[in-house]
């Protein structure tokens, strides 16, 4: 390490100065990629208080699609929550009102700089009736984190989550009470102030629609094909990948669309010379394999080292399989891995089966990757559709999010 040069005549007070910068520069090189910045506001502020809630119904109520009918993202519920935030106040009364158009001045600092962040839930219904939220403290912590990322106001997790039972409840009747359907929510915060300064927005506004989803895939639950990808990079060590920012998206279509125009349906992101395994699409990525030198049973997926999303269904899926697989003797790693690694266990035929794991579709299998010019199996035959362990994953989380295996988990509105 190069040592701070130092005059001849430096005095002691130089000196010491000298052997603080030489520490901070020892204190930097340990730095981690991970930063955890400051929320928007420091000072004791306004919270979110749900017992101001004011309620405004709407006199239009939209007609029910039949559930074979809806498209992912596409239909929307009678209502919208809204919170306002402000630098001085911090958050106002929530509100729930009919759903309509956002206005803002074309200077609003969101459609400049990208302060925008969101989160993706889902609610339920059960077969007594009861709404139930899956895991929602995990995504108001994600949600929390996005924002402060990005010099956005936190909130109180616990406020927002009644907030978002209330919503849920006033629009029950759009929540197909079919097993595969939910009503899809879309936390959303962005900045709102009128400026073209780059600076923390001093106003913000969270917002949270609905829409009443069934399967994520057309096709249904069916093995998907991929393309793996290393002429792009969704995320980099420093970088945001692993906050839910709507600037980490906008980016991967182009190379979607490329691969779809090759007959792929989504990217699997690789990263570096060495080609780790990140995400698939907009989804976490596990394989499940065998280790090459004692045989054993593993799941794999990547670490959560700042360059993916640190997912609820990833978490759910790591969960679940150390509780349900590890006693039949399976290994569960959150390690870096490689393209080269997945083909060379499908090569040996000791690469079991692949899925991609996230909250709109929970899990999908994976059929094949295309990498360098060739087809990577991921170990299904050619008239099944999904691995072993993809569907006990699907059918075991599907259990505790529509509360036939009541769990911690699940959170009754």
């Amino acid at each position: 390490m190069m040592r701070p040069i130092l005059p001849r005549c430096a005095s002691k007070a130089t000196a010491s100065q000298a052997s603080r910068l030489l520490l901070g520069l020892r204190q930097n090189a340990r730095r981690s990629y991970s930063i955890k910045p400051e929320a928007a506001s420091t000072s004791q502020l306004l919270d979110i208080d749900p017992s101001k809630l004011i309620v405004e119904k709407t006199t239009k109520p939209g007609k029910l699609h039949k559930p074979e009918e809806l498209v992912f993202g596409r239909a929307f519920t009678d209502h919208m929550l809204t919170v306002e935030w402000n630098k001085d106040n911090g958050w106002l009364a929530p509100h729930i009102k009919p759903y309509q158009n956002l206005s803002l001045d074309p200077a609003t600092c969101v459609f400049h700089y990208a302060f925008e962040c969101f989160e993706g839930m889902k609610a339920y219904k059960d077969k007594a009736g009861k709404i139930r939220l899956f895991r929602p403290d995990k995504n108001m912590a994600r949600f929390n984190k996005s924002a402060a990322r990005i010099a956005l106001p936190t909130f109180a997790p616990t406020a927002l989550i009644d907030l978002i039972a209330e919503y849920v409840k006033l629009e029950s009747r759009f929540i197909p009470d079919q097993r595969g359907y939910s009503l899809y929510l879309r936390p959303t915060m962005i900045g709102t102030q009128r400026t073209l300064g780059v600076g923390p927005p001093g106003s913000a506004l969270l917002y949270i629609i609905a829409s009443p989803v069934g399967p994520y895939y057309p096709t249904g639950f069916k093995a998907v094909s991929l393309e793996a990808t290393d002429y792009a990079v969704r995320a980099w060590p420093g970088g945001v990948g692993d906050k839910k920012l709507g600037a980490n998206y906008a980016p991967c279509i182009v190379p979607q669309r490329e691969a779809m125009s090759r007959g792929f349906q989504q990217n699997l992101w690789l990263f570096g010379e060495e080609e780790y395994v990140t995400e698939v699409g907009t989804m976490n990525f596990f394989v499940a394999m065998k280790n090459k030198q004692t045989g054993q049973k593993e799941l794999v997926t990547a670490p959560l080292d700042g360059t993916i999303l640190e997912g609820v269904t990833r978490d759910s899926v790591l969960s679940l399989a150390r509780e349900r697989l590890v006693p039949e003797g399976w290994k569960i790693e959150e390690r870096k891995f490689t393209m080269q690694e997945v083909n060379e266990a499908a090569n040996e035929g000791r690469l079991i089966e692949a899925f991609g794991a996230g909250t709109a579709a929970i899990v999908s299998p994976v059929r094949a990757i295309s990498w360098k010019g060739k087809l990577v199996n991921c170990g299904l035959k050619d008239h099944e559709e999904s691995g072993e362990i993809t569907l006990k994953m699907k059918g075991w989380m599907e259990a505790r999010q529509y509360g036939d295996d009541e769990h911690e988990w699940s959170y009754v509105c």
